[in-house]
This record gives structure tokens, sequence and C-alpha cells, in this order.
């Protein structure tokens, strides 16, 4: 995992895009395998960069599902940054 931050005991990372379009395109690339995992991600975009959250909601933590999703996160995310 690159680039991943933890604040307040949540996953963070940050991406910037180049416009608003390809950033909401991100996001719905992550929602595929997230609602395919059935673990969401929190997500915040606010003009072309997106900050997401990891945390396991029931136990309020930081658990192995979210080092996962944040794993195939960074793999999609490497089809935006070649």
């Amino acid at each position: 995992m690159k680039d991943w931050d933890i604040i307040d005991n949540k996953l963070t990372k940050e991406f910037e895009f180049k416009n608003f379009t390809e950033a909401v395109r991100f996001i719905n690339s992550i929602a595929d395998i997230a609602e395919a995992r059935n673990h969401n991600p929190d997500l915040y975009l606010h003009d072309n960069k997106l900050t997401i959250t990891l945390h396991t909601h029931n136990v309020m933590a930081i658990t192995k599902k979210d080092y996962n999703l944040a794993n195939a996160i960074d793999n999609i995310g490497k089809q935006w940054y070649l």
C-alpha cells in the first residue's frame, strides 16, 4: 500500500485527477469492488480531489478488510496513473 496514512484510526488517501469527471469515473470503479466485497469506503469529493477513508464501521477500527480494499483501490489507481 502506497501513500495511505492513518488519521483518526482510519486509513486515508487523497487522489487528484485532471478534472471532476475523471474523479467520478474513478469513484464508480471503486464502487464495483467495494460492493462486491460488501465493504464500503467513505468518499469525499471536492472538485478534482478525492479523499478516501477506510475503517470497519462495526468495530470502529482498521481491519484486514480495510487493508485489502486499500490494496484493491491502489490496483485500480494504477490504471489512472500510467
